[in-house]
């Protein structure tokens, strides 16, 4: 029975995906930084509405840290969730299926 040689994996796709990987992690430390200003003030929008709706003056700042605490908090379940996450590299070559071992 003739051996047939396994097409083996292009070099080039290893710095392909390196380098989505790297763009993945930027847009993750984007996210971050755009989060957490855009939860304060959308808080801050809801409590102005409550506040004229009501008509009393303190529930804006409530409103604002309302957003930031939610804010916050939504950060550090994507941080979570992103460290129980298994990355591309933390496979073991000896798991492979391609590699026959």
């Amino acid at each position: 029975m003739p051996f047939n040689r396994p097409i083996s994996k292009p070099r080039h796709a290893t710095k392909l995906t390196s380098g989505i990987a790297s763009l993945v992690e930027a847009e993750k430390m984007i996210q971050v930084a755009v989060l957490l200003p855009c939860s304060a003030f959308v808080g801050w929008i809801f409590g102005a509405g409550l506040d004229k709706l009501f008509h009393q003056t303190w529930i804006s700042l409530v409103g604002i840290l309302f957003g930031g605490i939610s804010g916050i908090v939504y950060v550090v379940r994507m941080v979570v969730e992103s460290g129980r996450r298994p990355g591309p590299d933390s496979r073991s070559k000896s798991s492979d299926p391609g590699t026959g071992k």
